[in-house]
């Protein structure tokens, strides 16, 4: 579909959210770790935390999406997730997503990888896909790409090594439209693999040859769109980035200049985020609250044209032209692209606590004891841990939290109807888990991270936000993740994030923790 079609469909992207984690190792501790040059262009590297992996960073990403593009998760109508790195090779992750978002359970769900291109792939599929339904299609979609690789420590790859999750919603009259889509694929082996049940990426490392594939394949991929470049004219582009040299030796290639590859790659401030690279850099380029293509009063002008392309080793591209040009068919979408994005971590880490973090160096958990929760168990709880699932008592209107048994005020057993929490609260009571002192289901996490906090929280009741007044509470237990001061003041204020919170019998298990409001990122 190129730019002049006068059938150019009115579906574009409503919405972006991208997340990054605030951890960072800076550029400098790896090559004196190491006394080599680390990965070219590349200042930092965004780096997860001990209780973070792609999926939690995917929900982080979807919901800022969401709340940008002003859509609940109960609206989407189709979830597409891509990831080289998943938390498990074998699972539906997809589906873990939908129930952490809120999205239907009837609701279909794509899942893509192998290939760092997968999240270019997953934008062009369902954008696809919805255009195929016809005009009866008018809900949103939800496309998040989110991945952390790993290389072998001494190597190029884990130098780059970053982490990072975007996602877009799609919908009817969303401004940035997708005016045509090229694909391109050229074998060439050995440029970026990972092994059967390897957690490494790594690659044959014949530079000039890596070089070419790129090349090649981001060029192909650029000439299947059947938009003449200098007509594209983009704004920004935004590429797979495994360093910060690579993208820009295709902008001779691609005919653009290299400030035009500058305003969509964030490579040197995340590291290598795989499938996600082009996406966060496609976020960037559209968030007016960022830094690059700044005008002259010091502020920055959004992007209007995007020309992103996913690539991934072995070799092939998938390109996409983006626009916010109003047409006959699309007067809405001249107005700038919501964006709710973090992109820069906050929080330095040395390399020693790098690779803790990142579970490189920790020892075993400890045989016995523990506070065993069968998987079954789990599962029914999974609406409170995953989505704040209170209970409303039937009688008297009181909230439980979980929602089951005796109403705590009135006692009443007439039942509860379900009411989702906002995820903010207070805190009533705090105390701090030291060395030795977790249970042997988080030692692995305290060995990651060091001590930490936990607190009672009285969570505000579903009215308490949006500027209405909810005065009920429900208190619940939980881990605090970045808090400032350490060990939180009671009348602190916290809000819900999803965390994995420990690991057991091979299955992770995902729910809430809650960062103070002050550590909070916006």
């Amino acid at each position: 579909m190129s730019a002049d079609d006068p059938t150019r469909t009115t579906l574009g992207i409503a919405g972006v959210g991208a997340y990054v984690p605030r951890l960072y190792l800076p550029a400098s501790a790896y090559r004196e770790a190491w006394d080599n040059g680390g990965a070219p262009g590349v200042d930092r590297v965004a780096v997860a935390d001990a209780d973070e992996d792609t999926l939690t960073m995917a929900t982080e990403a979807g919901r800022r999406a969401l709340r940008a593009a002003g859509v609940d998760a109960g609206d989407i109508d189709h979830l597409a997730l891509a990831t080289t790195t998943p938390p498990n090779d074998e699972e539906e992750i997809a589906v873990r997503l939908a129930s952490l978002l809120g999205v239907d359970p009837s609701v279909p769900t794509r899942q893509f990888g192998g290939s760092t291109r997968a999240g270019a792939v997953a934008l062009a599929a369902t954008v696809e896909a919805t255009q195929n339904v016809g005009d009866g299609a008018s809900s949103p979609r939800l496309v998040v790409v989110t991945d952390s690789p790993r290389g072998a420590p001494e190597s190029d790859e884990a130098a780059g090594a970053g982490a990072g999750a975007a996602a877009l919603v799609i919908a009817e009259d969303g401004p940035l439209v997708v005016d045509a889509v090229g694909e391109f694929g050229d074998p060439a082996p050995g440029t970026r693999f990972r092994g059967f049940g390897s957690a490494e990426t790594e690659s044959i490392g014949v530079t000039q040859y890596e070089r070419d594939a790129y090349t090649r394949a981001v060029v192909g991929a650029v000439e299947a769109l059947g938009i003449d470049t200098a007509e594209l004219d983009p704004d920004a582009v935004a590429l797979t980035a495994p360093d910060g040299k690579l993208p820009y030796r295709a902008a001779n290639a691609l005919d653009v200049e290299p400030a035009r590859i500058a305003a969509g790659t964030v490579v040197s401030r995340t590291g290598d985020a795989g499938a996600a690279g082009p996406i966060l850099g496609l976020a960037s380029a559209l968030d007016s609250a960022g830094d690059a293509g700044a005008d002259e009063s010091g502020g920055r002008s959004p992007a209007t044209s995007v020309l992103l392309v996913g690539y991934g080793g072995g070799a092939g591209a998938t390109a996409l032209a983006l626009s916010t040009e109003a047409t006959d068919t699309n007067a809405a979408a001249s107005s700038v692209v919501p964006v709710e994005a973090v992109l820069d971590g906050d929080v330095e880490l040395s390399y020693a606590e790098a690779l803790r973090r990142r579970g490189t160096i920790t020892g075993g958990e400890p045989a016995g004891g523990g506070a065993y929760v069968s998987v079954p168990t789990w599962k029914r709880t999974i609406p409170q841990r995953h989505r704040l699932v209170a209970g409303e008592c039937a009688e008297c209107g009181a909230l439980s939290f979980p929602p089951e048994g005796a109403c705590p005020d009135c006692g009443s057993l007439a039942g509860y109807d379900d009411v989702t929490l906002p995820g903010t609260g207070t805190v009533e009571a705090a105390t701090a888990i030291g060395q030795g002192g977790a249970p042997p289901e988080f030692v692995e996490q305290q060995q990651r991270a060091g001590s930490f906090p936990v607190a009672v929280v009285a969570f505000d009741g579903p009215g308490g936000e949006g500027g209405e007044t909810d005065e009920r509470t429900v208190s619940a237990p939980a881990q605090v993740v970045h808090s400032p001061a350490g060990t939180p003041a009671i009348g602190d204020r916290v809000e819900a994030v999803p965390r994995r919170i420990y690991e057991q019998e091979g299955v992770v298990r995902y729910g809430f923790k809650v960062v103070p409001a002050e550590a909070r990122r916006e």
